[in-house]
């Protein structure tokens, strides 16, 4: 999401798009920038699929780079050779991160270039590398990005649901109870005014299961996308509810890489039935305390209320 300027620029005002002059910080701290090709960090865009979406500038990176850093060196391998540039690289991973940080800022400050490289897509979206930026911005290294290629703002703009605002989560909790605890917050957030697409990350072999806790606690009836394998060959957007969504993919597991969109929350009141529906789905992994208040926080019902119904709902299935 950006907030653009209402300011108009002039062609005397605007900066020289080919100037390699680098910006320092300020005693304030104002945030800087640099050209690609001198020193300081770079995080540049990486294809999603389809090796063409791999910009210029990009390419021009990381040839000039003295270090390139990547989430898997095999996988920048293969873009690499692909663009014919001899590039070092060396692994950067949620693994390595914290410990590699020291050495990496003093090889910053020392004016090497580094660029930073996720397997796809923006780096630091569902990927590695916001220590090492929080760290070069607070060593006063210049920082800047190749903008490009990104699944999330891929999918949004495909998938017919609102646009903006929207709010990207990253991948949803592997278990059950965690992703519906976790899906059960946002609803919450919903119920006092939250009104935005929502945008995940999912892997395949998880999306049924997903998007059935989805259709539980945000309602079978949400509209909801899966977009597969974008920029590939067999690219797929399949639209629908979560609820069809869900018995669909239960049906026909899919395969590849999947971001998984959910529009924003009607404006109207809960119903008892979508009460009943969320709280027997929670009672089946969740004591009746907890499945009460994960229920009171995703509906925006009195706590009280949910418990009592809660207890009632459970006197009748043992009964």
């Amino acid at each position: 999401m950006h907030a653009s300027s209402s300011r108009s620029s002039t062609a005397d005002d605007r900066p020289d798009e080919h100037s390699d002059q680098t910006i320092p910080f300020n005693s304030e701290g104002v945030a800087t920038s640099h050209a690609p090709s001198s020193a300081g960090l770079t995080l540049v865009a990486t294809p999603i699929g389809n090796l063409g979406d791999f910009s210029p500038r990009g390419a021009e990176a990381l040839a000039q780079a003295d270090l390139v850093l990547c989430e898997d060196t095999r996988t920048t391998a293969r873009l690499l050779t692909d663009r014919g540039i001899s590039a070092r690289t060396e692994a950067l991973h949620e693994h390595n991160e914290r410990q590699r940080l020291p050495g990496l800022i003093a090889r910053l400050q020392a004016g090497e270039r580094v660029a930073l490289v996720s397997d796809a897509g923006m780096p630091l979206l569902s990927d590695p590398g916001f220590r090492l930026v929080r760290a070069a911005i607070e060593a006063g290294v210049p920082v800047t990005a190749v903008p490009g290629p990104n699944a999330a703002l891929t999918a949004l703009v495909l998938s017919g649901l609102p646009p903006h605002p929207f709010l990207f989560v990253g991948f949803p909790p592997p278990r059950s109870s965690a992703r519906k605890d976790s899906f059960a917050r946002l609803h919450a957030a919903e119920q006092v005014g939250l009104a935005a697409t929502l945008i995940w990350h999912e892997a395949p072999h998880r999306l049924a299961e997903a998007l059935e806790d989805m259709a539980t606690i945000f309602g079978a009836d949400r509209p909801a996308v899966v977009a597969r394998e974008l920029t590939k060959r067999f690219e797929e957007i399949r639209r629908g509810t979560a609820g069809e969504l869900a018995a669909f993919y239960a049906d026909n597991p899919p395969r590849g890489e999947i971001t998984l969109l959910l529009g924003p929350a009607p404006e109207e009141q809960t119903t008892q039935q979508t009460l009943d529906t969320t709280l027997q789905s929670l009672l089946q992994t969740h004591s009746i305390k907890d499945a009460a208040a994960l229920a009171a926080a995703a509906t925006g019902l009195p706590k009280r209320t949910v418990y009592a119904r809660a207890l009632e709902l459970t006197r009748q299935q043992e009964g």
